[in-house]
């Protein structure tokens, strides 16, 4: 093995010519390793910071990790960047997506796909060991996301993943979704810029190899250790549940994962089956129940329609509040809107909704842009009535800082909600919030919430709600991890791996990331050197968005709504409880976002970061020491570094 952990080569397609080429995975996995570190690289390169998300000049990058391959662990993941339409400004953007595409990528013998320029008509890109080809798709161009993907496997025979894109992403809808084998979903926008490079999908056809290690021995050693844990996920959290089970579900674990994760897939009684877990299966449940009373099927089939059509439920979900919002307040009706509100809940409300929204069809032209370019369009009343818990792209905030303190710089620093980063927060607090009602085998007490603060935010005040002490250093550590976690790439419902029922401590192993990257590869790293990765990654980010015009301190901000309207319910956590020290614990009922208090927790994290406290950009002196010159004199050129 030349390159341990890695397939060797990076696949560039212009699909301007049809040509492709291939460049050296070695020229960037020293320093950004893999995943979402190689494909921020590869952005950086090829893109220009003037470009737009459906500008041909946009790069979308698919990326895997040097741990895809490996059994058991949950690292067979893979990334997909470039600038996003879904952000408010456009800015460079990722999603994250499971099943086995990514491994299917490595075992044709590559790391990442970049695509550049735009085909002049519809296509669809088919890799396999020998490069590339790019075929017509005007038979697919129209057709949902699953349909295509099924058709194209049937087409083509043999070991064969697919991604593919529905009607939403051909028509350039803001909230357009990727859908792959085993409903693997990526978010972000990202299939509506794959559609407006007349792209349907992307075949990849190879046997799926596992990943061999250079240190066999020790990888087996590690990955015994991982099984020891004992990780159970979080299925619940208040009144949410998470995790579907009974009859008609069963667990589907993405490609070479132990499977302790919520993933499940459904079959509806007409015999479709699919992925429904987490936040796709609940989203339309709650007014599904109202007119059809308990019963996964309507859920289930909002779900998949969504899937088909490709388009994010979580932006959706946010839709239908605001729709809900604005009916109750006499704005918008079904007669002005041509969508059936009035019989929200139903299957036919979910129907025309999505279906309008993917074919940008009378008001779904309107909800296409975005939630909050829609109030715009709709009036000063309607844009009132926008969910406080939403995001500048377009999605629902989850666990805001008026309830966890610990996440304001996570949420002030991410183009997008960090859904990944806020997990380190939240897994710890549910266990917390189940270990207070006495649920059996639960044990994160308040002094085991400190214990783990200390070792993985960095101190035991990071673990004390009630005041900002150390969390600007937590959301440093948080970061960091997490963008070297993003790089491996592991599953965000198994890793970090920060509790354990069968550890003295109950702290989990944070230098086992390190050591499975090290037996997989050869090269030697520890915790603080992987970290260390993570840091020069986000920094690289935080390079890219700056260059595309983030402005710093001017940026790095909160929702003005979080500073001004009083918290009132958590569905996750409806007692809105959290840890403070001792034994102690308080309501964060009413409460707000204290404007002092998190400029002073941001001057303090930039103080941490190294980089300039006035304006918030980075250090010329700080980027070369992360082995990011060639950024820092990029940024130096146009007046963006100090």
């Amino acid at each position: 093995m030349e390159h341990p952990g890695y397939a060797g080569k990076i696949l560039r397609l212009d699909l301007t010519s049809g040509t492709f080429s291939t460049l050296p995975t070695s020229d960037f996995a020293d320093r950004f390793l893999g995943g979402r570190g190689i494909a921020a690289k590869l952005y950086w390169d090829e893109v220009p910071p003037s470009a737009s998300a459906f500008d041909p000049a946009n790069a979308l990058v698919f990326s895997t990790g040097p741990l895809a391959g490996i059994p058991v662990i949950g690292g067979s993941r893979w990334n997909v960047c470039g600038k996003s339409p879904a952000t408010s400004p456009e800015h460079f953007s990722h999603c994250n997506l499971g099943g086995d595409w990514g491994l299917r990528l490595k075992s044709a013998g590559y790391d990442s796909l970049v695509l550049l320029g735009a085909a002049d008509r519809p296509s669809y890109v088919l890799i396999d060991a020998g490069g590339c080809q790019l075929r017509p798709a005007s038979h697919l161009w129209g057709k949902g996301a699953i349909q295509t993907r099924e058709i194209l496997k049937t087409e083509l025979g043999g070991p064969v993943s697919v991604v593919a894109i529905g009607p939403a992403g051909e028509n350039r809808a803001t909230m357009a979704s990727l859908l792959a084998d085993d409903d693997a979903a990526g978010a972000s926008g990202m299939a509506a810029v794959m559609g407006s490079k007349n792209v349907k999908a992307i075949a990849v056809r190879a046997t799926r190899r596992k990943s061999e290690a250079a240190l066999p021995d020790r990888l087996r050693e590690y990955m015994r250790q991982f099984r020891s844990m004992g990780r159970a996920p979080v299925t619940s959290a208040g009144s949410m549940v998470l995790q579907v089970t009974g009859p008609g579900t069963r667990k589907a674990p993405c490609y070479g994962c132990i499977g302790s994760c919520l993933r499940r897939t459904y079959q509806a009684e007409d015999g479709v089956s699919g992925k429904f877990m987490c936040q796709a299966a609940t989203f339309y449940q709650p007014m599904a129940e109202m007119h059809y009373g308990p019963g996964p099927e309507v859920p289930f089939h909002a779900a998949k329609l969504c899937d088909d059509y490709g388009l994010d439920t979580m932006a959706i979900s946010l839709i239908i509040l605001w729709l809900a919002r604005c009916a109750r307040a006499g704005i918008l009706n079904d007669e002005n809107t041509g969508i059936p509100i009035s019989k929200l809940g139903t299957m036919e409300f979910i129907d025309t909704l999505v279906t309008s929204i993917a074919l940008r069809q009378g008001f779904g032209d309107i909800l296409a842009r975005g939630v909050e370019a829609a109030a715009d369009c709709v009036g000063p009343q309607a844009k009132e009535l926008l969910a406080p818990h939403m995001s500048k792209a377009g999605l629902p905030n989850v666990s805001d800082p008026r309830l966890y303190i610990n996440s304001a710089l996570l949420y002030a620093f991410d183009p997008k909600p960090p859904l990944a980063q806020m997990q380190e927060i939240t897994r710890i607090l549910f266990k917390w919030l189940e270990w207070r009602r006495g649920e059996p085998h639960s044990y994160v007490s308040n002094e085991v919430a400190r214990r783990i603060a200390s070792r993985y935010w960095g101190s035991e005040v990071a673990a004390d709600f009630s005041t900002i002490e150390g969390k600007a250093l937590a959301a440093k550590q948080i970061q960091d991890r997490q963008h070297a976690k993003d790089c491996l790439i592991l599953c965000s419902f198994l890793w970090p791996i920060m509790d354990s029922e069968f550890a003295a401590d109950n702290v989990g192993d944070s230098a086992l990331e390190s050591k499975l990257l090290s037996a997989a590869t050869g090269r030697e790293i520890d915790e603080e050197g992987l970290n260390a990765i993570g840091e020069r990654v986000f920094n690289l980010n935080r390079a890219v968005l700056v260059r595309e015009g983030h402005r710093g301190i001017e940026d790095d901000t909160l929702p003005e709504r979080w500073y001004e309207i009083p918290l009132k319910a958590d569905i996750a956590n409806p007692e809105l409880l959290v840890p403070v020290a001792g034994d102690e614990v308080v309501c964060r009922r009413g409460l707000l976002v204290h404007r002092g208090d998190f400029e002073a927790m941001r001057d303090e994290y930039y103080r941490l970061r190294q980089w300039d406290a006035v304006t918030g950009l980075q250090r010329k002196a700080k980027l070369e020491s992360l082995g990011l010159g060639d950024v820092a004199r990029s940024l130096e050129e146009v007046g963006s570094a100090l």
